[in-house]
C-alpha cells in the first residue's frame, strides 16, 4: 500500500516511487507523448493521471512490456528499423503503438480512416496519424512508422 498526496501524478509515482524511470517526463503537459503508457491496456499520458484515481487499474509501462527477457514484437520492430536516435521518445512511441494497434484491432477509426463502417486498414497515413500525440524532436518518424508497420504485419 502506498500512501501518495493526492496531486501525485501518475508518471511521478512511476519514476520518483517506483523505480520505474521508461516513461519521460517531457513537456509535463500532455502534448509530447514522452510519458506514454498503457492504463489497461489503452494508450494514456501518465503526466496527466492523478495516481490516486487508478486504484485496482493494471498499469503497463515499457518495463513492463517484455515477457522473460523476449522483447515484445514492437520494442523488436523499433530495434530492426532503429526506430530511435536519441531514445527520449522512444518508450512513449512503443507504449503508444502498441495501444494503438490494439485501438486498431477493435476497429476504432481515425480522422484518416477511409472507411468507418469496418475494421480501418492500416497504411503509412493510418499510423502516422494515429501516433500523431507521440513527439520525436530527432525526426526518426520514417522508421518509427517502418517499425509500427512491421510489427502490424504490413
Amino acid at each position: 500500500m502506498l500512501e501518495l498526496d493526492t496531486r501525485t501524478s501518475l508518471l511521478d509515482l512511476l519514476r520518483e516511487r517506483l523505480g520505474l524511470t521508461g516513461a519521460k517526463k517531457g513537456c509535463d503537459h500532455g502534448q509530447c507523448g514522452a510519458c506514454t503508457v498503457l492504463v489497461d491496456g489503452r494508450r494514456a499520458n501518465a503526466c496527466l493521471l492523478l495516481a490516486v484515481t487508478l486504484d485496482g487499474v493494471h498499469v503497463t509501462t515499457i518495463e513492463g512490456l517484455a515477457a522473460d527477457e523476449q522483447l515484445h514484437p514492437m520494442q523488436s520492430a523499433f530495434v530492426a528499423h532503429d526506430g530511435f536516435q536519441c531514445g527520449y521518445c522512444t518508450p512513449g512511441q512503443i507504449c503508444s503503438a502498441v495501444g494503438m494497434l490494439a485501438e486498431v484491432e477493435a476497429g476504432w477509426p481515425s480522422h484518416a480512416t477511409a472507411d468507418v463502417t469496418g475494421i480501418p486498414a492500416l497504411d503509412a497515413d493510418e499510423i502516422r496519424e494515429r501516433m500523431s500525440g507521440n513527439i520525436c524532436r530527432c525526426g526518426a518518424y520514417p522508421n518509427i512508422v517502418a517499425a509500427i508497420a512491421e510489427a502490424a504485419g504490413l
